[in-house]
């Protein structure tokens, strides 16, 4: 598995973290589990979790908020966020005709650990894998979405064409899960934000890396389109963690920084695309059924400006990382979506270097 910074290609002006991961901010885990499969149906397709407060978001609630750049998407729990601006789940993100499924399972998951209290509104996303894979078998089960819930790691994140990217798409190469993180000097402390994205959008024509229009530099003739027609839909899941005390209408101001690092990359939010964008931030503890008030703090207003920057950065990057690992893959009908090309990107960005 390769990352852009593997190929001696960075972005941006900020430091990442060690990891340069979602995981760079604190007690945040990540959980996978991949399900390919040829007989009885062909799939390629997965579940992807991201665990805040390593597993006590349950009851030690986050600031959150979201933003949707184009709505052609799935994302349950948004009505609720909106309301108390708090997240009260792990997150997970898998194929668009499964979404039900990995909702129930992570309420069964919460109330057979006794950590709620009456109802959970949980926090699911999708984006849809039915070109490469069949969507329609419904092959996704119970035990899949709990051992994304519970094989969590706080380390390395698998990238590419794992978990619910496994069967993804994005700008006509391969994709899938990517991630990355910046870390920020701001009022005398230093803060991290991480991002995750699950990517399966856009058309090679509008690919770019650091403004170097690289799709165009990459014909068909070259590396074959997945389809045989030009598309340029698809959608996109990014996940927007940092460990700065924000609330709601900060953390919203985050999620909307994401279309900005999108754009950078090439994502137009076409009509047929589900971009929808979830950022929370674990810098303030909001304890389920707390009986007076809470002590928060708040980064003043103009302080913001370096979180933008920083998930700007990372969402950039973290579309990338997706790019940079997937490898080719062949699946529902014979179908196939080629990896990017990596020695090509090199090519490119060294000669564009020189220049």
């Amino acid at each position: 598995m390769s990352r852009l910074r593997d190929l001696g290609i960075n972005l941006g002006r900020l430091p990442p973290g060690p990891l340069n991961a979602i995981t760079d901010v604190a007690d945040i885990g990540v959980g996978h589990s991949t399900l390919i499969t040829d007989e009885p149906r062909v799939v390629r397709t997965g579940v992807t979790t991201v665990v805040p407060r390593r597993d006590d978001i349950w009851t030690d609630y986050a600031a959150c908020s979201w933003f949707s750049f184009s709505g052609n998407g799935e994302m349950t729990g948004l009505p609720w966020i909106e309301e108390s601006g708090l997240l009260g789940s792990s997150i997970g993100i898998t194929n668009t005709h499964q979404v039900g499924l990995v909702r129930d399972t992570m309420v069964k998951y919460a109330v057979d650990r006794g950590v709620i209290d009456g109802f959970l509104l949980p926090v699911v996303a999708e984006t849809y894998d039915g070109w490469l894979s069949d969507i329609d078998a419904f092959a996704l089960e119970r035990a899949h979405v709990l051992a994304a819930l519970t094989e969590i790691s706080y380390d390395q994140v698998s990238e590419g064409a794992v978990g619910g990217g496994t069967g993804m798409i994005c700008h006509e190469f391969k994709g899938g899960i990517g991630t990355s993180s910046r870390v920020v000097d701001l009022a005398m402390h230093t803060y991290t934000v991480g991002v995750l994205v699950q990517a399966n959008y856009g058309s090679r024509h509008d690919l770019r890396l650091d403004g170097i229009p690289v799709g165009r530099m990459l014909p068909y003739d070259e590396v074959p389109a997945p389809w045989p027609d030009t598309r340029s839909d698809g959608s996109i899941i990014i996940v927007i963690a940092t460990d700065a005390p924000l609330l709601s209408d900060q953390c919203h101001r985050l999620a909307k920084r994401a279309t900005v690092g999108l754009g950078r990359v090439g994502g137009n939010g076409h009509n047929g695309s589900g971009d929808i964008f979830l950022a929370f931030a674990t810098g303030n503890h909001f304890p389920a059924g707390h009986k007076g008030p809470y002590a928060i703090h708040a980064l003043p207003p103009d302080h913001m400006d370096r979180l933008f920057e920083a998930t700007i950065e990372a969402t950039e990057e973290a579309i990338w990382n997706a790019l940079c690992a997937a490898e080719t893959m062949t699946g529902y009908k014979g179908r196939t979506a080629n990896a990017l090309p990596l020695d090509r990107l090199v090519d490119i960005w060294q000669r564009q270097e020189l220049r």
